[in-house]
């Protein structure tokens, strides 16, 4: 229990110390911010300060720092490191520059962000991956809630319609669709914060319980270094793709231009964009150390999570909230493992409708085009979720990391083209380039190659796109005019 503690502090510690040094770094102003200068009454409005941080950690929470946390904690409390630092040195650095240069460049979308600082090719490349990738996680963020809805019903012995998986599918999607048409002030402005409140009381829920149930002691990380999972899956780079958002994830980059459109004040995003991701961190570490600690270990493998994981995503879940908090957990369950990921999967259709107004130049104040970009969108998503949910999951993660090390590499451009410190997001683009091309070459749903093969690969490709970097930057110093790229 001491080393979850420790974790905890850093985290913490992390959002004043290492999180101020990145605003620090980045140097907001007193510009007009375009929540002011545009203020269309349907994307771009203002909001208060405590709203965009509850909304904008309810439109990256989802299911992933609570499943994928659950699902890191096969490889034991080695995951806390990765949780911890991945957190403070990756996800909270990668979050506030994909918010605060969205904001610098009047709210566009990732896509637009990228092609700014990595040019043209690079931003047609992450139209349609932001795209795919969003689609993805509005149908897994769909198909979550439509199962514990079921399993919650299942066993409370009521059958029926209301049992029914299809049934809560056609209901979420229905409501994506309304969420995502409607001005984002309608619903998202007013329901979010609720929910965001639930969410980090679900957190503080699971934590009392593992602390105050006597059965339950969350493994220290020095007596457990070793790898814990019971099907020997490697530690690198598959846990780094499990836990997605509760360390990194290219979602958020996705997400945080939604608020950069509802700030008032640039200096807001320290709380907002850092901040809710250390939130995030902190409840993945929980979570994490629920796996950890619940269910049985037979011969130093986890074998109780595994079985409790195989029942599937929403019958563990709902286990955890049983076995932490008795009967209070099943309505913490409803309120928050059921309207987390609903409310990111809405905020995922909004967002592929916006990175495609932008891509298209389409005026989204006209609401008969909002209508046109929203249907489409909601029918891929209803193909998408009558696939196998395990496999969408995998290229979810995958795709998410992929794209967290695109951006921050265009954050380490932008902060080149600012003179500025580009390490603090060289260091952990270079970083996630090998978790990618690592997890790409060894995975079955991928190449399936096997880790020879797998991890000189990683590192030679990520050692490839750092030294492409670093002698991009160089020629542009030679170069100066070539610094300012078309968008």
């Amino acid at each position: 229990m001491i080393s979850f503690f420790l974790c905890l502090a850093i985290l913490i510690g992390g959002y004043f110390m290492y999180g101020k040094f990145i605003e620090k770094t980045f140097a907001p102003d007193d510009r007009e911010t375009p929540a002011v200068k545009i203020n269309d009454g349907v994307d771009y409005v203002v909001m208060p300060q405590w709203k965009l941080f509850l909304v904008q950690l309810l439109n990256i929470a989802g299911l992933g720092p609570i499943f994928g946390a659950m699902q890191g904690a096969l490889w034991g409390p080695v995951v806390f490191l990765w949780i911890t630092f991945g957190t403070v040195f990756a996800g909270g650095v990668h979050d506030y520059f994909s918010g605060m240069l969205s904001e610098r460049n009047d709210g566009v979308s990732v896509s637009e962000v990228t092609g700014i600082y990595l040019g043209g090719t690079m931003k047609n490349v992450m139209r349609v991956f932001s795209v795919i990738l969003l689609v993805m996680v509005g149908t897994v963020f769909a198909v979550g809630p439509a199962d514990l809805i079921v399993t919650l019903f299942k066993n409370g012995n009521i059958g029926g319609i209301w049992a029914n998986n299809t049934f809560w599918l056609i209901v979420i999607l229905s409501y994506y669709f309304i969420a995502t048409f409607l001005s984002i002030d309608k619903i998202i402005g007013k329901l979010y914060p609720v929910f965001g409140f639930c969410l980090i009381v679900m957190a503080i829920g699971v934590g009392m319980g593992l602390f105050t149930h006597p059965a339950f002691n969350i493994p220290e990380i020095w007596s457990h270094f070793y790898n814990m999972h019971p099907e020997g899956t490697p530690v690198w780079s598959v846990m780094f793709i499990t836990v997605a958002c509760g360390a990194i994830s290219g979602f958020h980059s996705t997400q945080s231009p939604l608020m950069a459109r509802c700030m008032k004040s640039e200096k807001q995003g320290h709380f907002v964009f850092y901040g809710a991701m250390v939130a995030e961190g902190i409840i993945a570490l929980i979570w994490a150390a629920a796996g950890c600690s619940i269910y049985a270990v037979t011969g130093g493998l986890n074998t109780g999570l595994d079985a409790a994981l195989a029942n599937g995503q929403s019958a563990a879940i709902y286990d955890v909230c049983i076995k932490t908090m008795g009967s209070v957990g099943v309505v913490l369950a409803m309120l928050g493992v059921i309207a987390c990921p609903i409310t990111s999967g809405d905020t995922a259709f909004r967002s592929a409708r916006l990175v495609i107004a932008d891509w298209f130049h389409i005026d989204q104040n006209d609401v008969k085009k909002r209508f046109v970009l929203c249907v489409p969108l909601l029918l891929a998503g209803a193909i998408i979720s009558r696939l196998d949910y395990a496999i969408i999951w995998r290229y979810f993660s995958w795709s998410n990391q992929t794209l967290a090390m695109i951006v921050l590499w265009a954050a380490a451009m932008y902060l080149f083209f600012e003179k500025k410190n580009y390490w603090i997001a060289a260091l952990p683009a270079t970083f996630m380039s090998a978790v990618s091309a690592t997890y790409f070459v060894y995975a079955k749903e991928c190449l399936n190659l096997g880790t020879s093969f797998a991890y000189p690969i990683g590192i030679i490709f990520a050692a490839l796109l750092l030294g492409i970097f670093l002698y991009t930057i160089k020629k542009r110093d030679v170069h100066p005019d070539y610094s300012t790229l078309a968008r």
